[in-house]
């Protein structure tokens, strides 16, 4: 599957093969446990580092060891959603350890 997702105004992307989709982002309620790569329970508001350098379209790729904070946890394939030099990406929780 895709690495990560970038979002404008309802519209998704995926960064890596460039599926495109309009729709809208669930929120967690009713969420199983989400976990890092590490194996590690994450939670709304936790931080997160990077461990995979990721391509993300229309700017600079993402590099290794890149921290987020205050990531959201909602449903779907990407699992976390948050904001990273100012503009919405949603990743995959496999692809980040918690800081």
């Amino acid at each position: 599957m895709t690495d990560i997702l970038t979002m404008d105004a309802g519209r998704h992307e995926c960064a890596t093969c460039g599926h495109e989709w309009q729709g809208e982002v669930a929120d967690s309620d009713g969420l199983g446990e989400i976990r890092d790569a590490n194996g590690v329970v994450l939670q709304n508001g936790d931080s997160v580092v990077l461990i995979k350098g990721l391509p993300l379209k229309g700017t600079e790729p993402l590099k290794i060891g890149t921290k987020v904070s205050n990531i959201r946890l909602i449903s779907g394939d990407h699992e976390i959603d948050c904001k990273i030099n100012g503009r919405g990406v949603l990743l995959k929780a496999k692809f980040v350890k918690k800081a």
